[in-house]
C-alpha cells in the first residue's frame, strides 16, 4: 500500500496485532485495504506463545524490527498494547519506520492498575459483538492465557506517551466511540492527527474494517 505523495511513498503496511490476538482480528480492515494477511506480524504474547521471553514492549519492537528487516520504509500499524510494541519500533528505527497508526492505544495513565484496567474492559466489551466470541477463544488459545497476562503486565508500566514524545515520524491514533479503554481525551493527547469513527469499541480493525480502512488511507494520502 502507498500514498500517492508526501513522506509515506513507497512505504508498505505491516500490522501488529493486539494482545493475544492474530491476524484474523485485522482482516476486514486489510480486505478494505487490499493488503494482505501476511502484513500482519504475531509475535510472543501477540498471537504467539511466549515459550518464556521477555514481554516487555522495547524488547518485543526490537523482535519486530528483526522481522522486518530488510526493509526500506514501512508504516507500522499496532492494535491496543501492540501500540506500544510499534511505537519503541519507531524510537529505535526511525529510518525504517516512517509512520504510525495506533488503534486504540494503551495504556492511559490514569488506568494503569488492573482493577481499573478491567473496569474499563467490562464498559467497553458490552459494546462489542457477541459473534467474535469464538475467534477470540480460538485466538486466546493458541497465545496462551498466561502469556497475555505476562504481556498485559508489562504493558500497563509502559509509558508509550513518554515513547511517542521521542518519535518524530506522523502518527495518526484511530479510536471507536464506545471505547472505554482508549478514552478520547486520551487518544487526543497523543497525536494531533486523532480520529474517532462513527462507530465501535475497542476491536474496530475486526468490527469496523471498512471505517477503520477509510481512515488510514486518508493518513497515507495526506502525510
Amino acid at each position: 500500500m502507498t500514498s500517492r505523495h508526501g513522506r509515506l511513498d513507497g512505504c508498505s503496511l505491516r500490522v501488529v496485532p493486539g494482545l493475544g490476538l492474530d491476524e484474523r482480528s485485522w482482516l476486514p480492515t486489510l480486505s478494505a485495504l487490499s493488503v494482505p494477511a501476511s502484513s500482519v506480524v504475531t509475535l510472543p504474547g501477540f498471537g504467539e506463545p511466549a515459550n518464556g521471553v521477555d514481554l516487555s514492549p522495547a524488547l518485543l519492537a526490537q523482535e519486530l524490527l528483526a522481522r522486518l528487516r530488510p526493509s526500506d520504509c514501512v508504516v507500522l500499524a499496532g492494535h491496543s498494547a501492540g501500540c506500544q510494541v510499534v511505537a519503541h519500533a519507531a524510537r529505535i528505527d526511525p529510518d525504517v519506520v516512517r509512520g504510525l497508526v495506533l488503534v486504540g492505544p494503551t495504556t492511559d495513565p490514569r488506568a494503569g492498575s488492573w482493577w481499573r484496567l478491567a473496569a474499563r474492559w467490562l464498559g467497553t466489551a458490552v459494546y462489542e459483538k457477541p459473534t467474535q466470541v469464538p475467534s477470540l477463544a480460538a485466538q486466546y488459545r493458541r497465545t496462551g492465557l498466561r502469556d497475555m497476562w505476562r504481556a498485559m503486565d508489562r504493558a500497563r508500566q509502559d509509558r508509550i506517551d513518554a515513547t511517542l514524545a521521542r518519535v518524530g515520524c506522523p502518527i495518526l491514533v484511530v479510536r471507536g466511540p464506545q471505547d472505554r479503554i482508549c478514552p478520547e481525551n486520551w487518544a487526543r493527547s497523543l497525536s494531533a492527527e486523532a480520529v474517532t469513527l462513527r462507530r465501535g469499541g475497542h476491536m474496530v480493525p475486526w468490527t469496523h474494517g471498512e471505517a477503520t480502512a477509510t481512515a488510514i488511507t486518508r493518513f497515507f494520502e495526506s502525510s
